[in-house]
């Protein structure tokens, strides 16, 4: 089936919606961030850094769909290490992976930080970071959070049921989702900035996605501890967690308001 002949087939329109919306709910953790982010610059600046930080998510995407080869041969073990309590085969993914997990948890902490000692504050005004410097965490985020949105990809749409069309589907997909989270990045962006509140739950769960980005890492480097193997924190769960809080935290508002 080739890349055109492929959206003939209903089954291909179903993998298409539902994997576009499976980019979306991968890409909430980029929105948040992306938002948080941005919120440091000047005013004027904060679109054009959404704009930027969720095209180069799509372009990182479309690229290591294309080069989906080199993308699986990642997955293969660089060097492994067996001691008695500990074992294991580092992988060019894990280590991607376990970079963008660590940058995050020191990213998102160090947040934290400035806004409760209030270190963002100087002589009364906000220092602003510069917009390369916001643009290139955003890029260096995007490539983690791309590897997860491809592996989820491969795993959900079929070579061996679509043939080359596979890659169509995955591609038009990730294009769907991108221009979607364009659309609904700036209100989010607002009400995040507008909702300190709401700031400090994005940075918690931040913190969250870290340490599954780590346990990804470990889990994809097959790591023993101790005789027990490191498995992956399922992402219901995170997702549960994130949709619970952000439900209790409307309650709260509304509360306040009708106060």
């Amino acid at each position: 089936m080739n890349y055109i002949d492929v959206f003939l087939q209903p089954n291909a329109w179903i993998a298409l919606i539902t994997l576009t919306f499976l980019e979306m709910v991968l890409g909430i953790d980029n929105i948040v961030f992306i938002s948080i982010v941005s919120s440091k610059l000047k005013k004027d600046e904060q679109p054009k850094a959404r704009t930027i930080g969720l095209f180069l998510a799509m372009i990182f995407r479309i690229l290591l769909l294309l080069g989906l080869q080199v993308v699986m041969s990642l997955t293969a073990p660089i060097f492994e290490f067996d001691f008695s309590w500990l074992k294991g085969g580092i992988t060019g993914q894990s280590l991607i992976i376990l970079a963008g997990g660590l940058f995050l948890l020191y990213k998102s902490v160090t947040e934290i930080h400035h806004k409760i000692e209030g270190s963002e504050e100087s002589s009364g005004s906000k220092v602003k970071s510069g917009l390369m410097s916001a643009i290139i965490q955003i890029a260096l985020l995007n490539l983690v959070f791309s590897f997860d949105s491809i592996l989820t990809a491969i795993g959900l749409v079929s070579f061996n049921e679509f043939g080359n069309g596979a890659l169509s589907i995955m591609i038009v997909s990730v294009v769907l989702s991108i221009l979607i989270m364009m659309a609904f990045a700036g209100p989010v962006s607002k009400f995040v900035h507008e909702h300190p509140t709401i700031q400090m739950l994005g940075l918690s769960f931040l913190i969250l996605i870290s340490v599954m980005l780590i346990t990804e890492a470990s889990h994809a480097s097959n790591l023993e501890v101790f005789g027990s193997h490191v498995g992956t924190i399922p992402k219901g769960y995170l997702y549960f967690a994130i949709a619970f809080s952000l439900f209790v935290e409307f309650l709260n508002m509304k509360l306040r308001k009708k106060r």
